[in-house]
């Protein structure tokens, strides 16, 4: 793919965007491709390096901020008449409810899975707290002259470090899984306040 073609292909992927921030990315793009050129590369390569287009969509679609996303699907195309500002003030009790019940269903979903998260690391440094006390307990046990409850309590604190040790992997995989998860999910909601129809 060449570089107009490239370009041509971004701008639609990117339409319903902000129209200054197409042309942001469009001149960004198209610069970054010269620059590749200047270094010796064909326009082909240099397309190919600069990586799909899906990911280049869904970075800029995450760098835009929602409110923005929000302010441009929402911007009426010519001015309200009369009826349908009176409309909007009307329905007011029944849209204004639903808007902040959605709004808090959202952040529910989210607090609930960073919960979670927290929840498990909570658990793993637990673990690896009572091996550390564990092993401090047998030994001074044992140095008082209960060999066997010490090497009881050594052993379970072992037990204990090695588990919260796995526990810690395991968090290190859920905190990345949940930032993915709601990464995903800002973007499915900026996807909804971007304009599709051509």
């Amino acid at each position: 793919m060449n570089k107009e073609m490239f370009l041509a292909k971004l701008r639609m992927e990117l339409y319903g965007l902000p129209e200054e921030d197409i042309e942001e990315r469009i001149a960004f793009y198209s610069e970054m491709i010269d620059d590749r050129v200047e270094e010796g590369l064909s326009e082909e390569e240099a397309v190919a390096q600069i990586g799909p287009m899906e990911d280049i969509v869904s970075q800029t679609i995450s760098d835009i901020p929602l409110t923005k996303l929000v302010k441009e699907k929402i911007k009426p195309d010519r001015s309200l008449k009369g009826w349908e500002i009176a409309l909007i003030i009307i329905s007011f009790p029944i849209w204004f409810p639903l808007l902040i019940a959605a709004g808090v269903i959202i952040f529910s979903f989210y607090a609930v899975i960073w919960a979670l998260v927290i929840s498990a690391w909570a658990v793993a440094v637990s673990l690896v707290a009572a091996g550390i006390g564990g092993t401090v307990a047998g030994i001074v046990n044992m140095v008082c002259g209960h060999p066997l409850s010490g090497l009881a309590m050594l052993g379970m604190s072992l037990f204990s470090a090695g588990l919260g040790i796995f526990t810690f992997l395991a968090c290190v995989g859920l905190t990345k899984g949940a930032a993915k998860l709601t990464a995903r999910i800002a973007l499915g909601i900026k996807s909804l306040f971007i304009k599709k129809e051509h």
